[in-house]
């Protein structure tokens, strides 16, 4: 059961309509969704689904078994609502927000420091992208003052689509070693900050990289013989 992704076309959506497709023990399936499932190193969202006559908090949002599909993960041994219920949903924008500047910051990140990544993770005040940089040494203060003046000075966010036989022919188009952009529908998206970066992602980001605000960077790690830990937080 396929869900139409709202989140993809405005981040900023704080609550929607929708219609029940399925709901049991692993959770409620929507027809349309503001909540961003895991995936890319981002947490799925949190909120509420409400119904004439019921409402359950939304712990968690994955990726179901069918492709496309998204379930909104529920506590157990509460009343569902039947199929065909018209639901409204709201997400903890307050957490939503915080996790869409640091996705955004990270990616501001990878302008800064050069070559490959190959993990990371977006949490709710802090972060991190693990670069494969061949036993290069990085300066920390450098780093930190180079992607806080970006973010000052800021630049557009924006997203574009590409069809995956063009973005097999753009690998510099996918920094990201360990995981690889969504794919089998037939198009990738790409996040664009004007002037600084563009790479595949299906994650949630700001308009603007000037919304993310000052950022620290924590610390520098080796994480073997080749990688370098980076892991920033909100200032």
């Amino acid at each position: 059961m396929l869900t139409h992704e709202l989140f993809r076309d405005d981040a900023y959506l704080k609550s929607a309509q929708s219609t029940v497709l399925a709901a049991d023990a692993a959770g409620i399936t929507l027809a349309a969704t503001i909540f961003y499932a895991t995936g890319g190193g981002q947490p799925g969202d949190t909120g509420s689904i409400s119904w004439d006559g019921g409402e359950l908090l939304v712990t968690d949002t994955r990726r179901g078994t069918a492709a496309g599909e998204i379930v909104h993960c529920v506590a157990p041994g509460r009343l569902l609502p039947a199929v065909g219920t018209a639901v409204t949903m709201a997400i903890d924008w307050g957490r939503r927000h915080r996790l869409m500047r640091m996705h955004t910051c990270l990616h501001v990140l990878t302008a800064v420091v050069p070559g490959p990544v190959n993990g990371g993770s977006v949490r709710e005040d802090s972060g991190r992208l693990d670069f494969d940089l061949q036993g290069e040494r990085l300066d920390k203060t450098e780093i930190e003052a180079r992607v806080n003046e970006m973010i000052k000075a800021g630049a557009a966010v924006s997203t574009e689509w590409v069809s995956e036989e063009e973005l097999a022919t753009r690998p510099e188009l996918v920094k990201t070693m360990s995981v690889r952009p969504p794919a089998g529908f037939g198009r990738v998206r790409l996040l664009r900050i004007e002037g600084i970066d563009l790479q595949a992602c299906g994650g949630t980001h700001v308009a603007n990289i000037a919304e993310i605000g000052a950022v620290v960077v924590k610390k520098i790690e080796s994480k073997g013989r080749q990688n370098r830990r980076v892991s920033v937080a909100f200032a």
